[in-house]
């Protein structure tokens, strides 16, 4: 599998010929017109995730791709594109991909602003990512996409989170609020705990990793 990192929170999953999307959101700008597109997964409905402009554009490229969402999301795009609606602890597949979803809700901004769904993705029983949350995946895995900055998240969580799920490697996201002073500040600080660990951190911004 090869995994390609976009800006933000999107990243692509590549196997087989086949492609995965994950959060394409109004905060990625290079991620343009990519072919083979099996599915597209969308984990909560905030814009920097969920941009029905650009799943539209992504369909229209790829007539046979999927939205894989909850329910808050999908009941958002009527007939206008197609979708499948999944909850926590669901198994789904769009082959060459195995969909497996966690969580329910995303993290708390502040306790005034409402908990809206978001659900945590894991990809072929390898890659886990979270969304907007910290919730486990209950499992060993191989890659975990890790959030390092958004309005709910405090670095020492981030950390906490990385080292009780002990990937073998850890890539960021969730990361284009972070200038590229910011960025290289987490890129000194994250290794060690991530060592620690037993894994290995490594920033692929606009590149790919095959695992």
């Amino acid at each position: 599998m090869k995994i390609t990192k976009y800006e933000h929170a999107c990243f692509t999953v590549e196997e087989q010929g086949k492609l995965l999307i994950v959060d394409p959101g109004s905060f990625t700008k290079n991620l343009e017109s990519p072919e083979n597109v099996v599915a597209i997964v969308v984990t909560h409905e905030h814009p920097d995730h969920f941009d029905v402009t650009a799943l539209g554009a992504l369909i229209a490229h790829n007539p046979n791709a999927v939205v894989v969402a909850h329910e808050a999301i999908t009941k958002q795009l009527g007939e206008a594109l197609p979708y499948k609606t999944v909850t926590v602890g669901e198994t789904v597949d769009f082959a060459p991909f195995q969909l497996e979803f966690f969580g329910g809700n995303h993290a708390t901004i502040y306790p005034s602003i409402p908990v809206i769904a978001n659900l945590g993705v894991m990809i072929n029983d390898k890659i886990y990512y979270p969304g907007d949350s910290f919730v486990l995946p209950e499992r060993p895995i191989d890659t975990l996409a890790l959030p390092v900055a958004a309005p709910w998240l405090k670095l020492s969580e981030a950390i906490d989170f990385a080292t009780a799920v002990t990937p073998r490697i850890v890539f960021p996201t969730h990361d284009a609020i972070l200038s590229d002073i910011g960025k290289a500040m987490l890129d000194r600080m994250l290794p060690g705990f991530i060592e620690k660990a037993g894994g290995s951190y490594q920033r692929i911004d606009s590149q790919s990793i095959e695992l």
